[in-house]
């Protein structure tokens, strides 16, 4: 009986050695430009249209992405610098603790598709890779624009 147990206590504690004591979530070793580059990555210069990055603050953070708070490291969004033409890529490395999906689900909820004068996004989605959240948002007519960047968010390490 004594060796059923410590072979029970021994298989337990190298069960907790190999998986750790809690699911922590795996860290994205880039940086959320980076991320943005590997979403563009693969695109030809006239299939997009000219686009700038802007860091999401405090005070920003609600018009990029329908949240008015959220515990995150570093946060940019890359939009178009003139016209009224939908199309956002936001990038978001959040801090440890954050519930990733709830925090997911509550931007799909919450941010606004329709946040540009006489356009709307149709194409709105949002991934997840470690402690990175991508929102991407495009019109209808995007050529499969936003298939690709989902694609390309795959190759995200």
């Amino acid at each position: 009986m004594k060796k059923l147990f410590t072979i029970g206590v021994c298989a337990l504690s190298m069960l907790l050695i190999l998986t750790g004591c809690g699911s922590k979530t795996k860290k994205v070793e880039m940086s959320v430009d980076e991320v943005l580059d590997t979403v563009y990555s693969d695109f030809k210069q006239d299939e997009l249209p000219q686009l700038g990055r802007i860091e999401i603050t405090e005070e920003n953070i609600e018009y990029y992405t329908g949240l008015t708070k959220l515990d995150y490291k570093e946060a940019k969004v890359s939009e178009p610098l003139m016209g009224s033409i939908a199309h956002s890529v936001v990038a978001i490395k959040v801090n440890d603790g954050v519930d990733i999906e709830k925090t997911k689900k509550e931007i799909k909820e919450k941010v606004n598709p329709a946040k540009w004068v006489c356009v709307n996004a149709e194409n709105v989605i949002v991934l997840s890779k470690g402690d990175v959240i991508v929102l991407i948002m495009t019109d209808e007519n995007d050529n499969g624009a936003a298939k690709k960047m989902q694609e390309n968010f795959n190759k995200v390490k």
